[in-house]
């Protein structure tokens, strides 16, 4: 797959109307990559890291790569399954922009490089468009130790607003929510003590509130 072909992927993804139009065209691109895709991915994912703190670093790919990982099975999934059919819900009104900012970041390298990295934005696609999930999975962990939380379904990123900077960002188009600052997320209200209890995990866990 070189430029041009991944560029005309992007506008046919772009133009794609329902979550279940857009399921179905991502599954059919992403079922093409081989097991061996998968794992070229995922080296040039830990090569990008080579230089972090050891500790941080495993904790990143560890989370990385099962979230890759899970993301594929579930694409292969709702294949087999054909649950594609039944989603007609809208998809996010920012969906087109994503897959044209996917084109230009595919626009340059050698082949290899662009399938692979292509492959990286579909699942990155799939889950925040097709699942509504956070591109960043939860519990991903970030430098100064927060992570990726849900709470009362809903989820909270510590970055969201903090790297439109970055062209390549996943964050302008993410459903998480940026994460409040210490003290400002709210325990269920009338919970179950099970609820609570998460509640006061979760503070503690991604908000190093210790008192």
């Amino acid at each position: 797959m070189d430029n041009d072909q991944i560029a005309h992927e992007c506008s046919t993804l772009g133009s794609k109307k329902t979550r279940g139009e857009l399921g179905m065209a991502i599954a059919a691109l992403v079922l093409s990559y081989s097991p061996r895709d998968m794992q070229q991915m995922r080296r040039t994912f830990s090569e990008s890291i080579r230089d972090f703190p050891p500790e941080y670093r495993e904790k990143l790919e560890e989370t990385v790569a099962g979230h890759l990982h899970g993301t594929y099975q579930a694409i292969q999934r709702m294949h087999e399954l054909r649950n594609f059919a039944s989603m007609r819900e809208p998809i996010a009104p920012d969906a087109a922009d994503f897959w044209r900012m996917v084109a230009a970041q595919c626009a340059s390298g050698d082949g290899e490089q662009i399938r692979v990295r292509f492959l990286k934005f579909l699942l990155a696609g799939f889950c925040m468009f097709v699942q509504g999930l956070p591109g960043h999975p939860v519990g991903m962990p970030f430098p100064g130790g927060d992570r990726v939380a849900v709470i009362e379904g809903v989820y909270y990123c510590p970055v969201r607003e903090k790297a439109n900077d970055v062209d390549a960002a996943l964050c302008p188009f993410c459903p998480a929510r940026q994460t409040p600052e210490v003290g400002y997320l709210k325990p269920p209200v009338k919970g179950s003590e099970h609820r609570k209890q998460e509640f006061i995990e979760q503070t503690y866990k991604y908000h190093h509130f210790n008192g």
